[in-house]
């Protein structure tokens, strides 16, 4: 499916490029995603001219990015429900002052006028 001799499969599965599922017997088995991500390696290093250790960089660091996109789109959803909770807080407090609450327009008294 990728288009790639064994031996360049076992180097990148040895050098842990891509980590295709085994058969009870040791055999690999590569899923779409392990052939897609084949493809990529192939690219970088043919097209792009990156060495294999440069790939196994490129390739950590991509992995790194997508936790720390997860943990921050995480973080966002728990501030988001944070402030959900804060302006409920805030619209019950209000509620309970009533129209009795205390203001702090300021107002110009002149006194009385004859």
């Amino acid at each position: 499916m990728a288009g790639m001799h064994p031996q360049t499969l076992r180097q990148y599965d040895r050098l842990g490029l891509v980590e295709p599922a085994r058969t009870p017997g040791g055999g690999r088995r590569y899923s779409v995603r392990d052939v897609t991500r084949l493809r990529e390696i192939q690219r970088l290093s043919q097209d792009e001219g990156v060495n294999l250790a440069g790939i196994k960089r490129i390739m950590d660091l991509e992995r790194e990015v997508q936790a720390v996109r997860a943990e921050a789109g995480a973080a966002v959803e728990e501030l988001a429900r944070e402030l959900q909770r804060a302006r409920a807080q805030l619209a019950e407090l209000q509620a309970m002052a009533g129209p009795f609450g205390r203001t702090t327009d300021i107002v110009l008294w002149r006194g009385e006028q004859r």
